[in-house]
């Protein structure tokens, strides 16, 4: 069975042009180009991905995507922005985008990043995905992480994380006090076939130790400038275990 796509997008001619392009390459494609209805119909109805202009009438893509997450909706979103709106590129990503596509885009661009979501969210994952865990719970000082629940607690208080910032945190937490570059997170939490940059990585652990700063004394994500990043366990609680 083919893939089902909804794409929201406003301009006529780029709209057909991507949907021609995906349906060539196998997928099913729905159009809504005005940003209340695109909204309306994401919500209601299931699709494999969501391709989202971010300049919509009616309601913008930043909005949508703020509502859809808000609503628990988990379709894979991919937005599409102009080349020089980083801002938007940030605050998508951390509202719960899977990936972006900078406009002008050529086709292939977007029919690999396309194909790389859906592979990554749908479990068809590469040898570098982040494994099956066994662990019940991580405790590394005031934190304790729930693998196999996706719940992670600082103190007495849960901390509500997105699937990608819980998947950087599992994977600094394994190696507490070891330096891990971007390239060995991305490739462990978005995949080999990711062709996004590293950029993603960043705005995911700048998420991360704001909602980490509930307790700085006893866990913090360092930077390591050039490198990569390591997660920071207070000394006196540096003998903490994980269970199993």
């Amino acid at each position: 069975m083919a893939r089902k796509l909804l794409v929201i997008e406003d301009e006529p001619t780029l709209s057909r042009l991507i949907s021609y392009n995906l349906s060539q390459d196998g997928y099913e494609v729905v159009l809504e180009e005005h940003g209340t209805s695109g909204y309306e119909r994401a919500r209601r109805e299931a699709f494999d991905l969501i391709l989202l202009d971010l300049m919509l009438p009616g309601m913008s893509g930043i909005e949508i995507l703020e509502k859809l997450r808000a609503s628990g909706v988990k379709t894979p979103i991919v937005i599409l922005t102009a080349k020089n709106a980083e801002e938007d590129i940030v605050l998508g990503l951390k509202l719960g985008a899977d990936d972006y596509i900078t406009k002008p885009f050529g086709v292939s661009e977007m029919l690999a990043r396309v194909g790389a979501v859906i592979r990554r969210t749908s479990g068809e994952e590469s040898e570098y995905a982040v494994p099956a865990v066994s662990e019940s719970k991580i405790s590394l000082g005031a934190l304790t992480i729930y693998p196999d629940k996706y719940e992670v607690t600082l103190g007495q208080q849960a901390i509500n994380l997105r699937p990608k910032e819980f998947e950087v945190l599992l994977y600094l937490a394994r190696k507490p006090g070891v330096v891990m570059t971007r390239d060995d997170l991305m490739n462990a939490v978005w995949g080999f076939d990711y062709i996004g940059g590293q950029r993603t990585v960043d705005v995911h652990v700048s998420s991360l130790r704001k909602k980490l700063e509930l307790d700085p004394g006893s866990v913090h994500i360092d930077s390591i400038r050039g490198v990569g990043y390591k997660l920071v366990v207070a000394q006196a609680k540096a003998d903490s275990r994980s269970s199993f």
